[in-house]
């Protein structure tokens, strides 16, 4: 495979827009990456320029996306890279950037979050019966019981 891959971490600019493309869920987003740099001489922080990244999600991580992520949230994006070059209604040549995700998170160095598994549609439900070893079935094995442990 000769595709570009890039990981990014930047901003949300605005909040996730899901659609649909026939069956299929596609969640995009623009992410905001501003570089920044120390300058030793001057003991000062300066911002570089803002490179701005449409990001697109597919399937299940687009769903998760739209439920997880905010404006104004720090991610991290891995993906396939592309600068697509197009002529705009006005004639100006424009370029832009746009990943193809494979891969996104909250940046945790900026900050917290809590993770959740989405349910599964062919999981069984909640008080199915327990398995051998105390587990209830379905469970993987050195993952505890159904008993949670007394606080």
């Amino acid at each position: 495979m000769n595709e570009s891959m890039i990981t990014v971490r930047g901003w949300l600019g605005a909040d996730v827009d899901l659609r649909r493309a026939g069956d299929v869920p596609v969640a995009s987003f623009r992410l905001a990456c501003t570089p920044r740099k120390f300058n030793r001489r001057t003991e000062n922080w300066s911002d570089g320029e803002t490179q701005w990244f449409t990001v697109s999600c597919w399937r299940g991580l687009a769903d998760n996306c739209a439920a997880s992520l905010r404006r104004g949230d720090a991610v991290v994006v891995v993906g396939r890279f592309e600068i697509r070059t197009f002529v705009n209604s006005q004639g100006v040549e424009v370029q832009t950037f746009e990943i193809d995700a494979t891969h996104v998170g909250h940046d945790l160095s900026r900050g917290t979050s809590r993770f959740a598994r989405p349910p599964r549609p062919d999981a069984p439900p909640p008080d199915r019966p327990e398995g051998p070893a105390g587990r209830p079935s379905g469970a993987p094995a050195g993952e505890p019981g159904a008993e949670a442990p007394a606080a």
